[in-house]
């Protein structure tokens, strides 16, 4: 193998900056040539790929987002789009990929090399954390630690005003940021789409904490939980509660966790991966995630990646219910 490409793709995380860096350096140690795909699997389609140096990724490693861009390509779903993607690798001598992303972006590799045969090695770029076969994935360091400076701050005002405030973060289906924000964030509540809300319970814990000490509350919410959104759920608790005068709000944090500089753990993480999933690709591995487990590098097969689901450690969830007394 001489010649390979990286590309990003799906949503950007924190720390993928670090792994293109990681994987353009590590190709050009091993005496490769390594090309950057800009815009993902719709870049590959449209011809977007330029030969990348090493002082190509200088000073990113601190950045956030992706400095190849990201895009979701509906063309690359077709029969047709996958072979005008393969007719560009091919031109250019390409043997070999990395794919930095999620779920999506390993489903793509996965079927576009059962149909063409170029070999692709991922690593695991999404702030959600919820890709087996990784301890944590590239970027979700950096989110919990985002929302959690804004639960501090969303804090010291609840404390201020006696109010509950209902905190909106990202976790469609999986609710490790809520968890880990939610410890360190001393949150009351963490409620999550892996297991069922149980409202009677929260209004009753909140009406106990206000004949306590009480006077504030913070409730992390994931975004997919099975009540609602943040909004909603206040909603459903105001009507509930003792004292319907007590003050309610709730804010959606939205993508300010996307962005930011990564922190030290997701850039030493990215670049892990991204120097794993080089040296993958010259031991002849493919269909497989370079991730890292019980802080060893290990392969992930891609169907493992994208079939199975990754727990919550319900250590986890009884500390928050230890720690909110």
């Amino acid at each position: 193998m001489k010649k390979i490409a990286v590309f990003t793709s799906g949503g950007d995380s924190p720390g993928m900056n670090a792994c293109i860096r990681a994987v353009v350096r590590t190709g050009i140690y091993r005496g490769l040539d390594v090309f950057g795909i800009n815009r993902g699997y719709e870049g590959m389609i449209e011809g977007d790929i330029y030969q990348m140096h090493s002082h190509s990724v200088s000073n990113i490693i601190q950045r956030g987002g992706t400095m190849l861009k990201s895009a979701r390509s509906m063309e690359f779903k077709t029969p047709e789009g996958r072979k005008t993607a393969y007719e560009n690798l091919t031109a250019l001598g390409i043997e070999g990929l990395v794919a930095i992303g999620g779920d999506g972006t390993f489903t793509g590799a996965k079927v576009f090399f059962e149909e063409y045969g170029i070999p692709t090695v991922g690593c695991p770029g999404t702030i959600d954390n919820d890709i087996y076969g990784t301890d944590y994935t590239i970027g979700f360091d950096t989110a919990v630690n985002t929302a959690l400076e804004a639960i501090d701050k969303i804090r010291d005002t609840a404390a201020a005003h006696d109010r509950i405030f209902f905190v909106e973060v990202m976790g469609r289906d999986a609710g490790f940021i809520a968890i880990e924000s939610g410890i360190g964030g001393g949150a009351e509540f963490v409620m999550v789409p892996e297991t069922q809300t149980d409202l009677n319970t929260v209004v009753e814990s909140l009406n106990r904490h206000r004949e306590g000490i009480k006077s504030s509350s913070i409730i992390v919410v994931a975004e997919g939980d099975d009540l609602g959104n943040a909004g909603q759920i206040m909603a459903m608790v105001k009507e509930k509660i003792d004292n319907p005068s007590k003050e309610f709000k709730f804010t959606t944090l939205g993508h300010i966790q996307r962005g930011g500089a990564p922190t030290a753990r997701d850039r030493v993480l990215g670049s892990r991966c991204g120097m794993g999933a080089v040296d993958g690709l010259l031991a002849g591995k493919t269909n497989c995630m370079s991730g890292v487990m019980n802080n060893e590098l290990v392969y992930t097969p891609f169907a493992d990646c994208i079939g199975k689901t990754k727990s919550i450690n319900p250590d986890h969830l009884a500390l928050i219910e230890i720690l909110s007394i």
